[in-house]
């Protein structure tokens, strides 16, 4: 059986089109011109990407850099399009000749919630793809189960921080408490 990729009546996706469709209230990436469906995530999934964007947000104003939320798309391919849970753009991306904007170019640092089913493909096919933007400095895994974080600076491997640990970004000068990320109040 032929894969969808090389099926005669498959048409790959280009971005710009991508970007412009409508999925209402579901979430959809594209990958190398096809579109992948996302399931929701947990409300504890939401509320760790909440807390963080809440805490960079405090700790970045004024310095040129903001954080935002999986709104936001970062093209990782010619034909690749993820929405990271978290990703931090600097250089005033704030800015009104942003307004309307899906894209803003390379984020320094990129957060990925994990989820049962998708942490596989977040650490090993995400990984690759946010690994090859130039601007991408730090990149970081967020387990809710175990409330661990695994942050990959400059292209080295990265490692499990220890449990409790508070989450060091220096891409943004920023150090992020363990207790902030995963608050539940």
């Amino acid at each position: 059986m032929a894969s969808l990729p090389n099926h005669p009546a498959y048409r790959a996706v280009e971005v710009r089109e991508f970007l412009d469709m409508d999925f209402g209230d579901a979430k959809a990436e594209l990958v190398d011109g096809m579109i992948w469906m996302m399931a929701g995530g947990s409300p504890k999934h939401a509320a760790i990407a909440a807390n963080i964007i809440s805490a960079l947000m405090v700790r970045l104003r004024g310095s040129g850099c903001r954080p935002y939320g999986s709104d936001l798309a970062v093209r990782t391919g010619s034909q690749s399009v993820r929405f990271p849970d978290v990703s931090v753009y600097c250089g005033n991306p704030a800015s009104p000749d942003n307004d309307g904007k899906k894209l803003l170019g390379d984020p320094v640092v990129v957060f990925e919630v994990l989820s049962p089913s998708t942490a596989s493909n977040d650490q090993i096919s995400k990984l690759a793809e946010y690994r090859t933007l130039s601007g991408v400095q730090t990149i970081v895994f967020v387990d809710p189960d175990t409330e661990r974080v695994r942050v990959i600076h400059d292209g080295n491997g990265g490692e499990w921080l220890p449990q409790g640990a508070d989450v060091p970004l220096a891409a943004i000068n920023v150090t992020l408490p363990h207790g902030e990320i995963f608050a539940r109040d």
